[in-house]
């Protein structure tokens, strides 16, 4: 059976792809990784990628002149490449709403909270001063809004009083690269289907997967 096809997008030292390249090397993973992009040449993750014999890309944001036109340079050179699915990983560009509308349902991202609390950037901040107890990540599909989307899995993490914002991220960003992957089989399995909702957004539905798998909590 053919492997499908993934496409990552980063913008900096890339843990989640490199997380999603060692999880793609095992031999009954059913994806590859054909193709990493970033919008900055000088992105740390791009080394990581040849180094492991992945193809990668560069295309400046500041060679266009507007998001969409960015937008479909980059769905260009995905499209050549023959991917079948897109993962964000740190990539920091807001998309324009043609690229989710040329990609529905094929592009996942994970978001270093629990959604929809603590959208946009600095979320672990943003969690400290909420005095939230608890906190994790979210594997989410992508729409034209941002952070938002059908939640596909979250990893939950307490929040510790002795908690600052990086000893937070580094405990969070261990459960992502644990939950990216764990995704990411379930969509190149053919697992994940969604359903409709009259007068709300559709729920994510993981088919054999108990319902309870889809959020993992890491103390």
């Amino acid at each position: 059976m053919a492997k499908l096809k993934v496409g990552v997008l980063i913008s900096g030292r890339g843990s989640n792809m490199a997380a999603l390249i060692a999880a793609t090397r095992t031999e009954d993973f059913p994806a590859e990784i054909v193709l990493v992009v970033s919008n900055r040449a000088d992105a740390g993750g791009l080394a990581i990628a040849r180094a492991s014999g992945v193809p990668t890309a560069v295309v400046a944001h500041r060679d266009y002149p507007d998001r969409e036109s960015f937008d479909r340079a980059v769905s260009a050179e995905l499209e050549r490449a023959g991917v079948d699915l897109i993962c964000l990983a740190g990539f920091m560009r807001i998309f324009s709403p043609w690229f989710p509308a040329r990609w529905p349902n094929r592009i996942l991202n994970i978001h270093p909270s629990l959604l929809p609390a603590f959208k946009g950037l600095h979320v672990q901040q943003q969690a400290i001063d909420a005095n939230a107890r608890v906190s994790g990540c979210t594997v989410h599909i992508v729409t034209s809004d941002l952070d938002d989307g059908p939640t596909v899995a979250q990893a939950a993490v307490p929040v510790l009083a002795t908690d600052d914002a990086e000893t937070l991220s580094t405990r969070i960003l261990a459960t992502e690269h644990e939950l990216y992957p764990l995704v990411l089989r379930w969509f190149a399995e053919g697992r994940v289907r969604l359903e409709p909702r009259e007068g709300q957004p559709p729920r994510v539905v993981i088919q054999g997967v108990p319902p309870d798998a889809a959020l993992l909590w890491r103390p």
